[in-house]
């Protein structure tokens, strides 16, 4: 053991990118991501009024845009034209337009229509804007309402509420109680990067192994035996990773946690070796890593995507939910998310893990792929060797 770990050392220092895949680069990965979503709560996006006809009212609506936590009124503009083009440079993320006459039709009670236009590519941040402006018109139409019972004189502020606004709605968030990005994105986004490398560096790992040695030196007297062996040290690196990211988000950060640590571990365990399986199959498959690198990520890159926490799996189309299935990454999500969220049992977490028993398929399959490339070699081998012989008989001859 202590012989495989000193000729995997000399490898990781003489293949440069072995060793960032190992050290600094998921590091440095992490840190971006959490760096990117830290402030954890959108405020103060900037947005557009288009006022055609200032008045008390429509100032009055102007601030109760401003007054939100999520929107900032960024500018106020003479026509549509203006905060469109302003939308289109990024300047601003939506616009609402107040028409014409506003005030008078409300005191004539004609109910007019103010329009909001927001850029709905960026999902996140159209659906808090859409929820924003929602929030200020409902209090705003609110107001105007209750004043209006008001001003009958045969209501108290109580009933006139009443009747401006009947059926009261509470809606509490659950298992995110502060709408927390960083607390919803990261978790998930981190364990797709840790699952790309895993697999890229296991390709890395085999690569070096089979360039520095050769096939026939590395695999030849127990194949499988030698390819565990070479992996088994990585192992711990790839684990440690993962242990790492969960100290730092649920210990660290003291982000909520509701299950235990322990299921979390194992069903980690589960994915690296499945990971590593993959990386595995897609370097054996050529036997060229710039191929199985290809192959990695044409595997790996939808991780995120397909996860299920931004998108529902059961909206997914059906090539989508199948592609979902093979990658290890979103079995895990599965226990994390049951864990950390909800609290399951061990049982009801870890049947997530079940379909992962189908990776024993390209396990066969790479196990295959290593005794034909074996053979491959004895035969090239022997082949030389037999050319080797003729030519020596025939200088012989000569």
């Amino acid at each position: 053991m202590r012989e495989l770990i000193t000729s995997q050392v000399a490898i990781i220092r003489r293949d440069k990118w072995l060793l960032s895949c190992l050290t600094w680069i998921p590091v440095t990965l992490a840190i971006m991501i959490w760096a990117i979503f830290s402030q954890g709560i959108a405020r103060d996006l900037p947005i557009g009024v288009v006022n055609l006809t200032p008045g008390t009212l429509s100032q009055q609506l102007i601030r109760y845009y401003d007054a939100t936590s999520t929107m900032r009124v960024h500018k106020q503009y003479s026509d549509v034209a203006q905060a469109k083009g302003a939308l289109v440079r990024g300047e601003i993320y939506a616009y609402a337009v107040i028409p014409s006459q506003f005030d008078k039709s409300i005191y004539k009670q004609l109910a007019p229509q103010v329009s909001v236009y927001y850029n709905s590519q960026m999902i996140l941040v159209g659906k808090l804007l859409s929820s924003a402006f929602t929030q200020a018109q409902g209090t705003f139409n609110a107001q105007l309402s209750t004043l209006g019972h008001l001003s009958k004189g045969d209501a108290t502020l109580l009933s006139a509420m009443g009747k401006a606004v009947p059926v009261r709605t509470q809606i509490t968030p659950l298992f995110n109680k502060n709408s927390n990005y960083a607390q919803f994105l990261v978790p998930a986004i981190i364990p797709a990067l840790w699952q790309i490398v895993v697999v890229v560096s296991t390709i890395l790992v085999l690569a070096a192994n089979h360039r520095d040695k050769g096939l026939q030196p590395w695999l030849g007297s127990s194949p499988v035996k030698s390819v565990v062996h070479t992996l088994l040290p990585y192992t711990i690196v790839f684990a440690l990773q993962g242990f790492a990211f969960l100290v730092w988000f649920y210990l660290g950060f003291k982000w909520p946690m509701n299950g235990s640590f322990a299921v979390i571990l194992f069903a980690q365990w589960i994915t690296l070796i499945a990971c590593m399986i993959m990386g595995s199959a897609f370097f054996f498959l050529t036997l060229d890593p710039a191929r199985a690198m290809s192959f990695a990520g044409a595997f790996t890159a939808p991780s995120f995507a397909f996860m299920g926490i931004t998108f529902p799996v059961t909206d997914m189309s059906s090539l989508a939910q199948w592609w979902r299935s093979l990658l290890p990454a979103s079995h895990y999500i599965e226990v994390q998310v049951s864990q950390v969220s909800y609290g399951h049992t061990w049982v009801q977490s870890l049947t997530h893990l079940v379909p992962m028993l189908g990776y024993i398929l390209p396990l066969a399959i790479s196990v295959l792929l290593i005794h034909k490339h074996l053979q491959s070699s004895q035969h090239s081998a022997a082949s030389k060797h037999v050319k080797a012989s003729k030519q020596a008989a025939l200088e012989e001859s000569v």
